[in-house]
């Protein structure tokens, strides 16, 4: 492979890993950050370090956004990420090459096309997919060990619109090892992110929860969470339980999670995360039986309505 030219544009921990990784795989990488202080930092490190994007005289390139996303309540605050996505337009305007514009931040699910994209086209005065490409490439960087988590991925995961966009990502990032899943819609690879950082955190809580009533019963929860990773067929089988749209069934799921449900509340010890899961599966149950219903009339040619 060639290497490629690379601008990241938010250069915190997730930037810095990205760029410093892709730098030591032979690429040209330039940081962009607004805070003077980290752009100090960065090149005292000897790294190209700028406060702003300057594409005018620029070759094809990789423009990674990776920019803060927090949330505000019930919400992901964009207002960083809406600034940095105007500059990125504003500075493809002055430009005749062909650039990948690559959204790697935690977003919801469509902000790559819902905001990303109208933000570029706005400020730049292209359309996406004729003078400039969009793409998704999510990270799976852990704090601690971000640098080292993207020299050695477990997973790739890329999502474009345009075929082409997702070709230069692969070869840019193959090398890196891992296993790669490429997607032709950007929303997927949001979601999986999302969901991937819900899915732990769920994990966590639900761990947490079986603490509380092992402390209150005087168990060392330790050796018995050990067990329980390796005897769940949810923990050892990555096939579990993923197929959405399907309450869980049978007899040992519905009888020990509202068992268990009523065994933490006379011992004291509440247990919203378990209650969560029967709500769910009990709301699960009553769609899939509208469901069936509703074709089962459409069946036999009684109007559901």
């Amino acid at each position: 492979m060639q290497p490629s030219r690379v601008f990241i544009v938010g250069s915190g921990v997730v930037g810095t890993a990205t760029g410093t990784g892709l730098l030591a795989a032979g690429n040209t990488v330039t940081f962009i950050d607004i805070s003077m202080p980290r752009v100090r930092h960065l090149q005292a490190q000897g790294l190209d370090a700028r406060t702003e994007l300057d594409l005018s005289s620029e070759p094809d390139s990789f423009i990674f956004l990776t920019l803060p996303t927090p949330n505000v309540g019930w919400r992901y605050d964009l207002g960083a990420f809406t600034a940095g996505s105007a500059a990125v337009g504003r500075a493809l305007a002055g430009s005749s090459a062909q650039h990948t514009v690559v959204v790697r931040s935690t977003v919801s699910p469509g902000t790559t096309e819902g905001l990303v994209r109208p933000v570029l086209e706005e400020n730049s005065g292209m359309t996406a997919g004729e003078g400039f490409r969009l793409a998704s490439n999510p990270e799976f960087l852990r704090a601690v060990s971000a640098a080292e988590d993207f020299s050695h991925p477990w997973m790739t995961v890329i999502a474009s619109r345009d075929p082409q966009a997702v070709a230069q990502l692969r070869g840019l990032l193959e090398p890196f090892g891992g296993e790669m899943r490429t997607f032709s819609d950007p929303a997927e690879a949001e979601f999986i992110k999302c969901a991937h950082n819900i899915f732990n955190a769920t994990k966590i809580s639900f761990w947490n929860e079986m603490w509380l009533i092992a402390q209150q019963i005087g168990l060392d929860l330790d050796p018995i969470a050990a067990t329980v990773a390796r005897s769940a067929e949810g923990s050892i089988n990555p096939q579990y339980g993923i197929r959405g749209g399907a309450p869980y069934g049978g007899v040992c799921l519905p009888k020990d999670t509202c068992g268990f449900l009523g065994y933490s509340d006379a011992i004291g010890v509440d247990m919203p995360l378990l209650r969560a899961v029967v709500e769910t599966n009990n709301r699960l149950e009553s769609v899939v039986k509208q469901e069936v219903e509703a074709a089962g009339k459409a069946a036999s040619g009684i109007p559901t309505a």
